[in-house]
């Protein structure tokens, strides 16, 4: 068993794996979460399940090209990917393009469809931090060298996004940038200022919305109101404090008849425990850290310090993503409206992420040994045509 941990491939069948496992139970539980206010919007409880089910195969065929990709491509496409992340995130301001929702300019709407530019921002950003700093690897620890051109350039991703006042992906991409530092060797000292600075900077973002300053001193406040801005936090805990050990049982969710707001998308955590109980949770925490443990892996066997910062600034991305809002969930922390990676409803995050998967799974194929791994297996076909013919024979 431990050799099977220790193979060449072990990254790569954990990321697929994973990954899969949370998909399936994604769409399983926005199907639950939403088919009762489907059914009062749009005559059917399957329209938000539709809707997911139907980004997940645009993403999956984005996931096979990707994770086919030489990992020379990616370096090569670093620069005029983000230029184009950028100038679409621009697109958000545009009229009769860009569009709000929940206070936050972040959405754009092109032929019936809407998209959130800010979730490929993620990806390129990753990327191009990858490309940028294994380049200048032997000079990180001069400040210069370390600071420019990935500071000020993620500073221009990151002001674009809170153009459009939304914290919560600005607060994502914070966490992007410091793993993808943090990998490439940039020293500590360096992280001082850094999250002096990033504190400073949310402090004045909170303190200058009234939004914002509200749900803080709600949540820190002993007498927050229950039937206002404590409402969504009270009736998630009410879901999993509900759900016990193995829970209601998968469909048979209380909190989901319209007392608990966003319940498919950013609050699905508090369904998922109450519907499969602290059991279902803890599953899924395992499963997003079998993804975090596929990531360390790359990190620490793949001899490229592009793959290395890359998946750093992913791991951030993805595993961050989702212990923030596990954390508003749960309540220790204020409501800031970011989805769980692979779980939540919402096509443009999911497409996304099975994107970042994609980049990831490419990396895992070209860890040493695997490719020769990969292709000394017979394939699933070729087992398959071999099982049938000892049927006939």
């Amino acid at each position: 068993m431990l050799g099977q941990w220790n193979s060449a491939v072990t990254s790569y069948y954990v990321l697929i794996g994973a990954a899969a496992l949370l998909l399936v139970v994604g769409l399983v539980m926005v199907l639950s979460s939403s088919s009762v206010e489907s059914l009062d919007k749009n005559g059917t409880p399957y329209a938000v399940f539709l809707n997911q089910a139907q980004f997940a195969l645009i993403g999956l065929p984005i996931l096979i090209v990707l994770s086919r990709m030489p990992v020379r491509i990616f370096k090569r496409f670093a620069w005029p990917v983000l230029g184009a992340a950028i100038l679409f995130q621009l697109l958000v301001f545009v009229p009769h393009v860009g569009t709000g929702v929940g206070g936050n300019q972040n959405w754009v709407r092109i032929g019936g469809i809407n998209a959130q530019p800010s979730e490929a921002i993620k990806l390129a950003l990753a990327v191009w931090l990858g490309a940028v700093l294994a380049r200048k690897l032997p000079l990180l620890h001069q400040w210069r060298h370390a600071l420019v051109p990935a500071v000020p350039v993620a500073g221009l991703a990151l002001g674009v996004i809170l153009a459009g006042h939304d914290l919560g992906t600005a607060m994502v991409l914070l966490l992007l940038v410091a793993g993808a530092l943090f990998v490439a060797g940039v020293p500590l000292r360096m992280f001082g200022l850094a999250a002096l600075l990033a504190i400073g900077m949310t402090a004045l973002l909170t303190v200058t919305s009234k939004n914002r300053m509200h749900r803080i001193l709600d949540w820190v406040s002993a007498e927050c109101d229950v039937q206002s801005s404590c409402y969504q936090t009270l009736h998630g805990g009410y879901g999993l404090a509900s759900g016990g050990w193995g829970g209601l049982g998968l469909g048979e969710s209380r909190e989901k008849w319209s007392y608990l707001p966003a319940a498919h998308n950013d609050f699905i955590f508090a369904i998922l425990g109450e519907e499969l109980g602290l059991i279902g949770t803890l599953l899924v925490l395992a499963l997003f850290g079998l993804l975090a443990f596929a990531m360390i892996r790359i990190i620490r066997r793949h001899p490229d310090p592009f793959v290395q910062i890359t998946t750093g600034a992913i791991l951030c991305w993805i595993i961050g993503q989702a212990l923030v809002n596990i954390a508003v969930v749960i309540g220790l922390a204020p409501v800031i409206g970011v989805p769980l990676p692979l779980v939540s409803a919402g096509g443009s995050a999911l497409v996304m992420t099975m994107a970042a998967l994609g980049v990831l799974i490419a990396f895992a194929r070209s860890e040493p040994g695997a490719a020769e791994a990969l292709a000394a297996r017979p394939s699933v076909v070729r087992r398959s045509l071999a099982v049938i013919g000892r049927s006939r024979g």
